[in-house]
């Protein structure tokens, strides 16, 4: 098979890697793809966003399948332009992806397929904005209805907080916030493959989503991430399938723009049960690098098959028993005003270490041969090992390795869930 990548972050090149390993993948490229994904595929300049420039490149190299990492590409339609070219595509079209390119239209699907969410309120304007922020009451949680890289939910006991970061998206043009019910309890993703009929899940992880250990400071892209989940409730997954993931696949079909990709699954575990915090419409970042780390079955074949229609033809998925852990290397000013330009050292010390893997984020090729920082996240470093704590102890080994000018990363990654 040829694969064509489209993204440029560490999600990529967890896909790239994983698909690297797979015997049946003859061809691998990228687009634009990174540094790292650089040393496993061929790179091709082309714009991530330009869906006719993307399905031109997947014609002339004659791929077999393309695999969108991001969201912008899938929200602006570059799976859509790549179907319509005849290449089989990994990744929802426009429509079914604006169950993560707007919230409210994915608060509108989960009511209608009875999926347990938080209670919505939409707003347009300050005084609705401000009015919400009073009926619902402290934690108070803000959601910008657009793309906002993960960094779009305020959830804060700060009532002006609330409000300046409603008012701040409102302003955007077309702007528009969810303000919804707070929802308690330990926060679990969940990653479930689609075709636009069938589903099938991969495993649990849980990400990091504050800048500071203890969850402290402003939300972020995602700093770390764990799996498997020694603590998550048993039948946790077959709940989530039967009750928020096939109903929303069914009721996608029902509307005449079926979901084939991942839906990616935010759960709370609250006090009064499972309940949907969002949708994404793509693998996530963090998780994604601990997911795919202990995924035994070829990735190649399985997204292959969600891609065309034909899930329920894959025997049943197999995983290692091996642990994952994944910590985020951040840059300078993460996540308000990351620095960029510095040069990164240490990466294949880091690589050489048993069970470490070191993935570019935000990374760039300098002269002679040097790899420049280029993003907020830099790099994830993924540790696998017998169980969380080994796992948790290769990973941090990797990252004590590299060298990155004023660069921060959280030092509590799966400690707790570990015994560490």
């Amino acid at each position: 098979m040829k694969i064509l990548v489209v993204g440029t972050g560490a999600r990529e090149h967890a896909l790239a890697l994983a698909l690297s390993q797979d015997p049946a993948v003859t061809e691998l490229h990228a687009a634009p793809g990174n540094p790292g994904i650089g040393a496993l595929a061929v790179l091709h300049p082309v714009d991530p966003l330009d869906g006719d420039a993307v399905a031109a490149l997947a014609t002339s190299l004659g791929v077999d399948l393309v695999v969108v990492g991001p969201e912008a590409p899938l929200v602006a339609g570059v799976a859509d332009a790549v179907r319509a070219a005849g290449v089989p595509v990994f990744g929802p079209g426009a429509e079914a992806a604006r169950l993560e390119g707007s919230k409210a239209f994915a608060k509108e699907v989960m009511a209608a397929a009875g999926v347990p969410t938080a209670d919505p309120v939409v707003v347009t304007d300050p005084e609705r904005a401000a009015a919400a922020l009073d009926t619902f009451g402290a934690p108070y949680v803000v959601k910008d209805d657009g793309l906002a890289a993960g960094k779009g939910v305020v959830v804060t006991e700060d009532r002006a907080a609330a409000l300046a970061h409603a008012l701040a998206c409102l302003a955007k043009p077309g702007g528009r916030v969810v303000v919804e019910d707070y929802l308690d309890g330990p926060e679990v993703s969940l990653f479930v493959l689609s075709d636009g009929t069938h589903v099938v899940p991969l495993v649990p992880a849980q990400d990091f989503k504050r800048v500071g250990d203890a969850d402290t400071g402003p939300n972020t892209g995602g700093m770390g991430a764990y799996s498997p989940l020694p603590w998550a409730p048993a039948g946790l997954v077959e709940e989530v399938v039967a009750q928020v993931a096939q109903p929303t696949v069914d009721e996608m079909a029902r509307r005449g723009t079926p979901f084939a990709g991942v839906l990616y699954c935010g759960l709370a575990l609250t006090s009064r049960g499972t309940r949907v915090v969002e949708f994404n419409a793509r693998f996530g970042d963090p998780e994604t690098q601990v997911v795919l780390a202990r995924l035994a079955t070829p990735l190649a074949g399985v997204l292959l098959a969600a891609a065309t229609g034909r899930l329920t033809e894959l025997p049943p998925l197999e995983w290692r028993e091996d642990a994952a852990v994944t910590v985020v290397v951040a840059s300078s000013g993460y996540p308000e005003a990351p620095r960029t330009g510095d040069v990164i050292e240490g990466l294949a010390d880091a690589a050489a270490l048993p069970g470490v893997d070191v993935l570019h984020a935000g990374t760039a090729a300098g002269a002679d041969g040097a790899v420049l920082s280029a993003g907020g996240r830099v790099l994830s470093v993924v540790g696998t090992g017998r169980d969380l704590a080994a796992a948790r102890a290769a990973a941090y080994a990797g990252v004590e390795r590299i060298r990155l000018d004023g660069s921060h990363h959280r030092t509590d990654i799966a400690r707790a869930a570990a015994g560490a």
